[in-house]
């Protein structure tokens, strides 16, 4: 705890944690913070008008990061046996229908997405609803679909799912440290614009509140809100 504590204050004293950056400056000061032994995660957070207790202002979806994440998701797969080849030579780690809801009503949980066919709905609601909670499929992620080997190799490759959570703030990672400046812009420029465009007719006032960048183990780095079209339409200075 001391070398962390002491690495973060050296870190705080090479910049203003107070000040606001373009989304270009803060990639850039969030990449000279990440300074941990070990391959950091840059993260985005934004901070929606919006109000998430209301079923008409929910922000939720899915789009593909040009540039992955870095890091290749643990997917399961409900499918029927027909289904169960092309789960498993898609990418999946496990695929079935009763037998797996079984396993993970028995424990199984080393997996991050689950994805199912429609007609495998009903049985995961009712044997998994309350324990799969976030992770349950759901059409509006693109998580229930026809087409399970093209969704789990696009999920695979970079295909992430966004909401907004109880505060109203979408986390996302945005990439590694090693990707490089470009690489990161361009995936934040990425899921900018489907969190933009995902806006709910319901939502009014100011719809990008705040954005903070920041890596695994660095300091939060505070992106202009108000620069943020101007970074989407490369205009950014």
């Amino acid at each position: 705890m001391a070398k962390t504590a002491k690495r973060m204050a050296a870190i705080l004293k090479t910049y203003d944690k107070l000040n606001y950056f373009s989304v270009a400056e803060a990639v850039e000061q969030v990449l000279k913070n990440a300074s941990a032994k070990f391959n950091e995660t840059v993260e985005i957070h934004v901070k929606l008008g919006i109000d998430p207790t209301k079923s008409d202002q929910t922000v939720r979806g899915t789009v593909v990061l040009p540039n992955g994440t870095g890091k290749t998701p643990k997917i399961i797969a409900f499918v029927k046996a027909d289904k169960e080849k092309e789960a498993l030579d898609a990418g999946a780690e496990a695929a079935g229908a009763d037998e797996l809801i079984a396993k993970v009503k028995a424990g199984y949980s080393d997996f991050e997405i689950c994805v199912a066919t429609p007609d495998m709905m009903g049985p995961i609601g009712k044997g998994l609803g309350r324990l799969l909670a976030a992770k349950m499929p759901n059409p509006k992620a693109g998580t229930v679909t026809k087409d399970i080997g093209k969704t789990i190799k696009e999920l695979r490759l970079g295909k992430i799912q966004y909401r907004a959570d109880k505060q109203g703030i979408v986390h996302s990672s945005v990439g590694k440290r090693d990707f490089g400046k470009d690489k990161i812009l361009q995936n934040i420029a990425t899921l900018l614009d489907a969190v933009i465009r995902a806006k709910p007719a319901a939502a009014k006032g100011t719809y990008i509140k705040s954005v903070v960048l920041t890596s695994t183990m660095g300091p939060s780095v505070r992106v202009d809100p108000l620069k943020v079209p101007a970074f989407l339409q490369g205009r950014e200075n």
